[in-house]
């Protein structure tokens, strides 16, 4: 096992054990985690559609931590620079938000409903530690267990 639980996996653990309760909200437990583990900077990297959550999350987590927050349509990134074409349409910059939040050095960040695949690019490429606070789903108000318990009845 200790070659999986490496020392900084160990301290996860540990505050994990030490500062996460089953009487506290998602919200209060990453604050709790993120005290606990001594972080100082924090970041936020959102969809724009939840841009007003993270201004308030923002305000909140401001008492305890330097926050900084960036929204998907990140310096502004048309099709045509990813994906080639000729299409002008702006599209989300997972990559940029990581690099946006990696370079003022956040230590934890917090993906707020990314979608599916920009979650990933944005996990893969940030150099703190990422947790998820939203998860995007579309067809229902960004609560993909219902559409768990859609499927779960047709099987």
């Amino acid at each position: 096992m200790n070659e999986i639980y490496n020392s900084g996996f160990r301290k996860i653990m540990q505050a994990n054990c030490d500062y996460t309760s089953m009487r506290s909200n998602r919200i209060e437990e990453i604050l709790n985690i993120a005290r606990g583990m001594h972080i100082s900077r924090l970041g936020i990297a959102h969809c724009i559609t939840f841009s007003h959550e993270a201004q308030v999350l923002e305000r909140y987590f401001s008492k305890y931590f330097t926050v900084f927050t960036v929204g998907c349509k990140h310096d502004k990134v048309r099709k045509k620079d990813i994906l080639g074409g000729d299409s002008k349409r702006i599209m989300c910059n997972p990559a940029g938000q990581a690099e946006y939040l990696n370079d003022h050095g956040t230590e934890l960040n917090i993906s707020m409903g990314l979608c599916v695949g920009h979650d990933m690019i944005f996990s893969k490429q940030s150099k703190g530690l990422v947790t998820n606070l939203f998860d995007k789903d579309f067809t229902n108000n960004n609560n993909p267990a219902i559409a768990f318990s859609e499927i779960e009845r047709q099987l």
